[in-house]
């Protein structure tokens, strides 16, 4: 997860019987559950209202490297690369924890593109004022850095 980063968030979760298929490991879509719950905690950290519901994705790319196994441990590390006018862009890594059975490993990472549109619009708009201040602090970022 190296390179540029204007924020970042740990999500830390485990993969629960509904993520699995009938061989007892994730369904590729349980990804995407990790990472949007990433994406909350960067969220809620910054203390943003009103974001879900007016960032939809409009691309989202994944490689799929490794299973995750039911009850195993998931950590999601969430980066925002970019921010632009009114979409940003992030990366991220979902890892699969050791467990007995099964060492430390990635599971999935890739990157996604979530655009600003205002509820009730449907076209982009910038990204209001308080928002990219929130996402760009760089006292925030220094804590958070000091911290991993």
């Amino acid at each position: 997860m190296n390179g540029a980063a204007i924020a970042r968030a740990v999500h830390r979760s485990r993969v629960e019987w509904m993520d699995t298929d009938a061989a007892g490991h994730h369904h590729n879509t349980a990804v995407v559950r990790f990472v949007e719950a990433a994406e909350a905690t960067l969220i809620r950290e910054r203390g943003i209202t009103g974001y879900f519901g007016a960032a939809p994705r409009v691309r989202f790319e994944v490689d799929f490297s490794s299973p995750l196994w039911f009850g195993q441990e998931v950590t999601t590390n969430l980066v925002l690369e970019h921010i632009g006018t009114s979409s940003m862009t992030f990366r991220f890594g979902v890892w699969g924890e050791e467990t007995d059975q099964h060492p430390r490993r990635l599971a999935a990472s890739g990157r996604y593109v979530t655009v600003h549109v205002p509820r009730g619009e449907r076209d982009s708009a910038p990204w209001p004022a308080a928002w990219r201040a929130a996402l760009e602090d760089d006292a925030h970022r220094r804590t958070q850095e000091r911290s991993d």
